[in-house]
């Protein structure tokens, strides 16, 4: 569901960015809200990456072209070190490539997710900080992490077997709900940020419904 300026880094495969492809609306909850929610998308994303079997790390994923090994590689060695730039009001590079993380990716993932957590704990969310989209609330950028978070898990669950109707319906609610008052049409579609929305019955699961709107197939299955 990506990012390719999402932004601007990886067309079709990632969620969120802190540029181009969002528009300025804002989905509002109280800091601790904001905070908690956050705190719940990286205990599910740990949860489902310590579950992750040796023999899986080259299974296909629904980002395509990435297997288990890269798609869990850009979660922790790209994804928690911008977030904490992000969280502390500063301009993430989503252009450098992800940090080495070794072949204890649990350990990995909880070490690097806890500086994310405390300096989320410390901010002020309501601050205005500035972006390649203009200035805005500290927050925007933690709802734009619930969301990489909450789509990159139903990516994760699906390629590993994991059940996806298991993951926080709340994450994916509230990053469905974010998303679609920022998202432009004029980022989705080839080599654009994000992929063309596959449609998905109003009453699908909630997951299924974030797969679609971020161009993914809910009824994706790995290749065998």
């Amino acid at each position: 569901m990506s990012e390719a300026g999402t932004s601007r880094r990886w067309a079709g495969k990632g969620v969120v960015g802190e540029g181009g492809g969002w528009g300025k609306m804002a989905v509002m909850t109280s800091d601790a809200d904001t905070v908690a929610l956050l705190e719940r998308a990286l205990d599910q994303t740990a949860g489902l990456i310590a579950a992750i079997e040796p023999g899986q790390a080259g299974l296909a994923t629904p980002c395509a072209g990435w297997d288990v090994r890269t798609l869990v590689g850009h979660l922790i060695g790209q994804d928690l070190r911008n977030f904490l730039v992000s969280a502390r009001g500063e301009a993430a590079d989503w252009q450098a490539p992800a940090d080495e993380i070794g072949d204890d990716w649990a350990a990995a993932f909880g070490d690097r997710a806890e500086p994310v957590r405390a300096a989320w704990r410390a901010a002020d969310v309501d601050r205005l900080v500035i972006g390649p989209g203009g200035e805005a609330p500290l927050r925007f950028r933690a709802d734009q992490q619930i969301t990489e978070l909450a789509a990159h898990d139903w990516d994760l669950a699906k390629a590993t077997g994991q059940v996806s109707a298991e993951l926080d319906p709340a994450l994916a609610e509230h990053a469905l709900r974010w998303s679609r008052g920022m998202l432009r049409p004029e980022f989705r579609g080839p080599g654009k940020a994000f992929g063309v929305e596959v449609p998905v019955p109003d009453d699908a699961p909630v997951y299924d419904r974030l797969a679609g709107w971020f161009g993914r197939d809910p009824g994706w299955t790995p290749t065998r």
